[in-house]
């Protein structure tokens, strides 16, 4: 069996149990979260392990099941499309190009609170972007 159409074969099962999730969970802007963010087409970000997860930082809350994020990586990405960070002298970037709207559902166990001073330089170049 092709490697690829085993992943997007496992997704799509652990999708059907997220959608059936009904616990609720309790998120603000400016918080990391490990998201259940699946299979990906083409050079969207993926999800990683088991359960297809990504950190993400919650841009904007909509209401208790719908919000905005922007997905994390560790690699040391630059350019426009790009937020650069550290956190425990490890270089981090939010990928500003890739801003989805997910289900809470999604929402796996928060990790942090990102600092409002850069929370607002994300907001800001968002903002620009669009």
């Amino acid at each position: 069996m092709n490697k690829y159409f085993k992943k997007f074969s496992d997704w799509t099962k652990l999708k059907i149990r997220i959608h059936s999730r009904r616990k609720k969970v309790y998120f603000k802007e400016r918080e990391i979260w490990w998201v259940s963010l699946g299979v990906n087409i083409g050079h969207e970000q993926d999800g990683k392990n088991k359960r297809f997860e990504r950190p993400v930082l919650i841009l904007k809350v909509f209401n208790t099941e719908v919000l905005w994020i922007l997905p994390l990586t560790s690699g040391d990405k630059t350019g426009k499309y790009y937020y650069q960070f550290k956190y425990n002298n490890k270089k981090y970037s939010v990928i500003l190009s890739q801003l989805k709207l997910i289900s809470s559902r999604r929402l796996l166990r928060k990790i942090r609170t990102f600092e409002k001073n850069k929370f607002k330089e994300i907001k800001d170049l968002i903002k620009n972007l669009l």
